[in-house]
């Protein structure tokens, strides 16, 4: 018996099911089953650049006969939707899995989208597992059903399953036989003539598939009495069962197809039926539309966010457990860009300039956060070259505040060049920052094309951000060092003087992966309280009673980023000479 997490246990299960490929752009709640399978044994394991790449590579490798699992979080899941949903027509080669890790809550997310509707709408069989044995069974035993209905099957989990870490009982590797290949452009080629028998063959399946759902042995009953029944599915079932002891529940463990005779039968043996659910109406809607009643609750249950034990009791018009209230003096813990963090001064400056910044997803989105509040706008991975062109061309005729866009190199590889390629083409201008950090930092420090890791630390190769970006048509592009102030701001007033499209990209390590500290500054009786240091956000600095700058040798790494906003040349590095500046 092992404790793993969900993520953790799907790897396990894939592994053991004799999976031998796995691809997946990293995004919470679902990159570490990724990490996971990689260091399984016998396996190739790839960082792709985005969701649909990986699911094309995937597809790819079933239909080579292999066994393969690609993973991702819920809003890459509408990246890789334009295979998926032909995947749907062509079917299979070997068994291909495909985690779909929703996030109800939006902890590291720009929404709470349900992965039920895609299962739905592409006609893809979904297991939803309620904690990481059953992650780890319905991985293990998705591969048979998918080559069975010949069809790629979907696993959703949600935040709580995938990082929750609960009893399993790991197995042994089945080694399984590749399927031989062979030539069939009517399964493959998914032109019109192709595509239209395909759909009938999709047809057929999906009666098969309901059929077999009727018999699922991953949808469970536990009677416990007449008065109240719930359905449920996933990690709603453990709240559920610690609110409700004495409710009937139908846990599906298959949330598409839905039985429908099974929860007829369920709905008449019980007085009155609930369908709980998180930030969804998914399967309230799918069991109504199969002709059952359900009852109004009691209370009110969220439309949003997480559930809880105390929340579904609530709902039900029941007391919920008492808490202890937090106390009133404990300080709070916004997010903040790191001490060091070679993207805070790109920020500062851009704030300073008053610019009209169209973000995109990683760390740095927190430069919205005060006090360097240098975002307008962050919508979806490469959106920032897109909206910055749109801004561009809204106000083309108007004098207008500058337009930048910023992206990380490891989004600017999934989405942003296509979107850089589109603004070149339509002859646009702006200004584009490609902030470099040298990893995929906001979701644990993985590796993408432009620097050259691999998942596994195969030898590979760094391509070139600057070459790529000149042989796509920009003139005006420069490699600029984010640590240094002038130099940044030197960059960033030409690039926004420049008529035509310029392309700024700010290199440096994360301070998470570079990880020489310098000795900590420290500040001296010459600060004035001038508060300039403190509007760079690190967290490194406070502030003492009278407004005196602070910094917290613990914290500090020896940047030295505030030093040179300091015009008082109040911050010093101890046995170093002072470098203050004047850039405040």
């Amino acid at each position: 018996m092992e404790l793993l997490s969900g993520n953790e246990a799907i790897a396990q299960g894939a592994w053991e099911a004799g999976a031998r490929i796995a691809t997946a752009y990293p995004g919470t709640p679902s990159t570490e089953t990724m990490e996971a399978f990689a260091c399984k044994d016998g396996v190739y394991a790839e960082w792709c650049v985005n969701e649909k790449v990986a699911a094309e590579v995937g597809l790819g490798a079933s239909a080579a006969g292999a066994r393969v699992l690609s993973t991702m979080k819920h809003v890459g899941v509408n990246v890789a939707a334009d295979p998926l949903f032909t995947a749907a027509y062509t079917g299979v080669g070997g068994g291909f899995v495909i985690l779909a890790a929703d996030d109800p809550g939006m902890y590291s997310s720009q929404n709470e989208q349900d992965s039920h509707w895609y299962a739905r709408a592409a006609h893809i069989p979904m297991l939803e597992p309620a904690d990481s044995a059953e992650a780890l069974r319905f991985a293990r035993e998705a591969y048979e059903l998918s080559e069975r209905f010949d069809v790629p099957v979907l696993i959703r989990s949600t935040v709580r399953v995938s990082h929750t870490k609960t009893p399993v009982e790991p197995g042994e590797r089945t080694e399984v036989q590749a399927k031989p290949y062979e030539s069939d452009p009517a399964k493959w080629v998914m032109m019109p003539a192709f595509a239209k028998p395909r759909r009938k063959t999709q047809l057929e399946r999906i009666d098969a598939l309901r059929s077999w759902v009727e018999e699922c042995p991953y949808n469970e009953v536990v009677g416990r009495g007449d008065d109240i029944g719930v359905v449920c599915a996933g990690a709603t079932f453990q709240h559920v069962a610690e609110a409700l002891p004495e409710a009937s529940v139908f846990k599906l463990g298959c949330t598409w197809p839905l039985p429908a005779e099974r929860l007829r039968a369920f709905a008449a043996s019980v007085k009155a039926l609930y369908v709980v659910e998180e930030a969804s109406e998914y399967l309230s809607e799918s069991v109504r539309a199969l002709g059952i009643e359900l009852a109004p609750f009691p209370g009110e249950m969220p439309r949003d966010g997480e559930l809880s034990p105390g929340l579904v009791r609530a709902a039900f018009g029941l007391e919920r457990p008492a808490h202890l209230p937090a106390p009133d003096n404990v300080p709070g813990r916004p997010p903040a860009l790191c001490a060091g963090c070679p993207h805070r001064l790109v920020f500062k400056e851009l704030s300073r300039m008053k610019a009209v910044v169209t973000g995109d997803i990683g760390c740095y989105t927190l430069g919205a956060l005060p006090p360097l509040s240098a975002m307008d706008t962050c919508v979806d991975m490469g959106a920032s070259v897109s909206m910055s062109h749109g801004f561009e061309l809204a106000w083309s005729n108007v004098e207008h505040r500058p337009v930048v866009g910023v992206i990380g190199d490891s989004t600017f590889a999934h989405s942003g060049l296509s979107a850089l390629i589109s603004t070149v083409y339509n002859k646009g201008g702006g200004t584009v920052c490609v902030l470099d950090n040298r990893t995929t930092a906001m979701t644990g420090r993985q590796g993408n094309p432009f620097n050259g890791e691999t998942l596994q630390k195969r030898p590979s190769r760094e391509l070139d951000l600057e070459g790529i970006v000149r042989a796509v048509g920009v003139e005006d592009v420069r490699t600029v060092d984010p640590n240094d102030a002038l130099a940044t701001r030197r960059a960033l007033k030409e690039a926004v003087a420049n008529p035509e499209l310029s392309v700024l990209v700010f290199r440096s390590p994360c301070v998470l992966i570079d990880r020489v500290r310098k000795p900590a500054f420290a500040v001296t009786d010459a600060c004035t309280a001038c508060g300039v240091c403190s509007t760079l956000g690190c967290p490194a600095i406070a502030k003492d009673a009278e407004g005196h700058a602070l910094i917290d040798p613990v914290q500090c790494i020896g940047c030295g980023q505030c030093a040179q906003y300091c015009a008082f040349k109040a911050i010093v590095q101890p046995d170093a000479p002072s470098e203050g500046g004047s850039h405040g």
